[in-house]
């Protein structure tokens, strides 16, 4: 979690310290508006459970159900960190924040009733207002009743709920509907079991660039410095130009490793906010590994305090106390990125120049955190792919490096692609599409208006979610495709390839495409078919790939 040097951090204070006490000037109160009387009803044992808050608030306000666990597992995994505040000074499951750019906890008390501290701190009425800020956002879109019941037409309000705009608010809600696809199951502070069921969806989004709020302000030009040698696959949101410095001091001799103690998308936000006065370099996502740059590495941005002026900072999203942010492919993501970045800048790739926030001279903070696992994340770093993954033999991560491939197809991870997009991972897509027949256009790794179409058709004819954006079930189904032959342990060749890197896709965790059929890749097809409710034999036949052909 970065922090600017301690004589700039009095204004950001200052400035939350006066949102927590002003009430919302102005706010759209939802009909179904709740207030004091209204909270969900107490169990005899004096406790809300997860379920019922999730149950309760959504029937109040006429959310879906798993739409709101979707997005609070989005901001939070479902851990309200007993009412400690977010780097965005964000609070509860539903991470309802109080800071100049999202407003939505002042908007929660004004719609519920419900004081602030009360918000912050009890799960039952932080739910509430999570779901009340939803609503609001609905209504102004004019969601009807009608609309309200189907999951897709909230995709517009959900890109609002964060605060952020443009690209992001998109990547945002994008995020989301993938927990929505996918499914989950968390088990929350407690042991409660919440889960969400996946399903098809296809989230329509045709009026959200109207309903996003616009920048309210001009950034300064040095704000918009794109990168002058960006890396592969990272996506470039700059950071506001109050919260980094232009050039450098000294010589980059280290990288730093950080933890948001908070969502990816809503610490990318908080760079963006001049009043924050901190930012990293680059941001990790936990889900895929999505990696994106919002300070030039030729200058300073504020993070580790004494050593800024030196120092690459790579924050990861997520909680110190929570290792279910830790993935894999954050991990190999992060690892290829510090791994490019040491080869660059000459920084010897050892644990003393390869660091914690914890470990920065100066320092008031502790992350990433004892469940940040070093030995992994360094034998990754210095290209043993074998780290935590029983034995698998390649370096590649979401940030375009291959894994065992010399065909452009194979990857540690693949991630969410929408119009846009560019890079390694598009390419990959692009030539699959045209080789099972459907014109994607030049596979220049740009992805446009016939990457888009051609995405959309294989989706339609697949019998997928049409919605033209590449996630886990198309990319599944694309690298799956061909003949169905029977594979066993001890089997070889480029149907075990094809094998191991549509089990990445689904499984969502590295199964490195090496061509030989071994212990790793036999544990990832009994995983694969127990999670798709196939006989777990270990053998890949027909009805496995028939599951990896539908994209399950």
């Amino acid at each position: 979690m970065p922090r600017r040097a301690a004589a700039h951090t009095g204004r950001r204070s200052s400035v939350l310290a006066a949102l927590a006490v002003t009430a919302l000037s102005a706010t759209g109160t939802p009909a179904a508006a709740a207030t004091a009387a209204h909270l969900p009803a107490t169990p005899a044992d004096g406790r809300h459970t997860m379920n019922q808050a999730f149950v309760q608030a959504a029937g109040r306000f006429d959310v879906p159900r798993d739409l709101l666990a979707a997005v609070g597992y989005g901001e939070t995994h479902l851990d309200g960190h007993t009412g400690q505040p977010s780097q965005a000074n964000g609070y509860g499951v539903m991470h309802l924040a109080s800071n100049p750019a999202n407003r939505s906890l002042e908007k929660a008390a004004a719609i519920t009733g419900e004081p602030l501290s009360r918000l912050r701190r009890d799960t039952a009425v932080n739910i509430l207002g999570g779901a009340a800020v939803l609503r609001s956002y609905a209504d102004r879109l004019g969601l009807d009743g009608d609309e309200r019941d189907d999951i897709d037409a909230w995709y517009p309000a959900v890109a609002q709920y964060n605060g952020t705009t443009g690209r992001a608010a998109t990547r945002y809600a994008d995020t989301v509907y993938a927990f929505l696809t996918h499914g989950f199951a968390a088990t929350v502070p407690g042991g409660e079991q919440i889960s969400v069921t996946a399903r098809p969806v296809a989230p329509r989004k045709g009026a959200r660039s109207a309903t996003v709020a616009p920048e309210k302000r001009t950034l300064p030009a040095t704000a918009g410095r794109a990168p002058i040698t960006p890396y592969p696959s990272a996506l470039w949101v700059p950071a506001d130009a109050h919260n980094f410095t232009v050039g450098r001091t000294a010589r980059i001799d280290k990288v730093i490793i950080h933890v948001t103690q908070g969502s990816y998308t809503g610490s990318i936000k908080w760079f963006q906010d001049p009043t924050a006065e901190v930012s990293a370099h680059y941001v990790v996502r936990s889900s895929d590994g999505q990696v994106t740059q919002t300070v030039r590495d030729s200058d300073t941005a504020y993070h580790a305090k004494e050593a800024n002026s030196s120092a690459l900072g790579i924050e990861h999203e997520g909680y110190i106390d929570d290792p279910s942010w830790f993935t894999d492919t954050m991990y190999r993501a992060s690892a290829a990125l510090t791994s490019a970045l040491c080869d660059k800048y000459g920084i010897p790739k050892d644990r003393a120049h390869i660091i914690g926030h914890s470990e920065a001279p100066g320092t008031d903070h502790t992350d990433p955190g004892r469940y940040w696992d070093w030995n992994r994340y360094m034998g990754f770093v210095e290209g043993d792919s074998s780290s935590g993954n029983g034995g698998s033999n390649s370096n590649g991560s979401s940030g375009g490096s291959t894994s065992g491939s010399s065909d452009g197809l194979g990857f540690a991870s693949y991630p969410l692609l929408q119009s846009g997009a560019s890079g390694a991972q598009v390419t990959a897509v692009q030539q699959l599409l045209s080789t099972q027949g459907f014109a994607a256009g030049a596979a220049d790794g740009s992805f446009g208006a016939a990457t888009l179409s051609a995405v959309k058709a294989y989706q339609t004819t697949r019998g997928l979610p049409a919605g033209g954006i590449v996630g886990p079930k198309t990319w599944t189904a694309l690298l799956s495709a061909g003949s169905t032959p029977t594979l066993r342990q001890g089997d070889s060749g480029a149907d075990v390839k094809r094998l191991q890197r549509s089990l990445t896709a689904a499984l969502g965790t590295t199964v490195d495409a090496v061509g030989t059929f071994g212990p790793v890749t036999a544990k990832a097809v009994r995983t694969y078919q127990t999670r798709q409710g196939l006989a777990v034999t270990g053998i890949v036949s027909s009805n496995t790939w028939a599951a990896l052909h539908a994209g399950r």
